[in-house]
């Protein structure tokens, strides 16, 4: 089973390095996209790699700017904007699509609960709070719809959350340089059973990707 979840591992992290890779700022802006949206693909991969690659000058800097600065500016963006979307599902939608469909991104009725009841006790400031927790950080855009609150409050605490976060991955990415991986070694189970959701993902996105930019080649 370890031998499994291993390898499990390994094939998404060498997917998200490869469509980093291929497409840079769009790739990243992308994969947070979708992580803002509920789909389990860690950030901790996206972001840590990102500040590795910022480090060993692996990714092309624009008008002066820094790569790891706009690594930031792509995947807190991107998380937010991801975000946006699933604020919208739990504006729209309501509670019993929610728990229909949210099966398939992990979010079952217990892990709702826990962020309605997050929502309800802080209020607003939950949802910034909530985006420097790992699991909850964006199952909270959910609530938050459900309950009406002001897009642009929560877009903007959402925003602020989500740099901060990717900062923190960032900066380990520096840190960590070429072992950047070792931040594989706080993965919960939580995160395991998202691997296997994340890999159908992943490859699929990686393949339609791969379709539109055909003389893209990995690094």
């Amino acid at each position: 089973m370890t031998s499994v979840i291993t390898s499990l591992i390994e094939y998404v992290v060498n997917l998200i390095i490869l469509v980093i890779k291929d497409f840079n700022y769009p790739g990243i802006f992308f994969l947070m996209f979708l992580e803002g949206l509920l789909l389990p693909i860690p950030s901790e991969v996206i972001m840590a790699f990102s500040g590795y690659l910022a480090l060993s000058n692996q990714l092309p800097t624009f008008l002066g700017i820094p790569a790891y600065v706009l690594a930031l500016i792509a995947g807190s963006v991107g998380n937010a904007v991801g975000a946006s979307a699933a604020y919208a599902i739990g504006y729209y939608g309501g509670r019993p699509a929610i728990l229909r469909f949210g099966k398939y991104v992990k979010l079952d009725e217990r892990t709702l609960s826990i962020t309605e009841k997050w929502f309800e006790k802080y209020g607003a400031i939950s949802v910034f709070l909530t985006r420097l927790v790992p699991v909850f950080r964006t199952f909270i855009s959910i609530p938050a719809g459900l309950a009406r609150m002001n897009f642009w409050k929560f877009f903007t605490l959402t925003l602020i959350g989500a740099v901060i976060w990717d900062s923190i991955l960032i900066y380990l990415g520096f840190l960590l340089g070429k072992d950047w991986k070792s931040i594989l070694g706080g993965f919960n189970d939580y995160t395991y059973a998202a691997l296997a959701v994340a890999f159908l993902v992943l490859i699929y996105v990686y393949m339609k990707l791969r379709k539109k930019n055909p003389s893209s080649n990995p690094n």
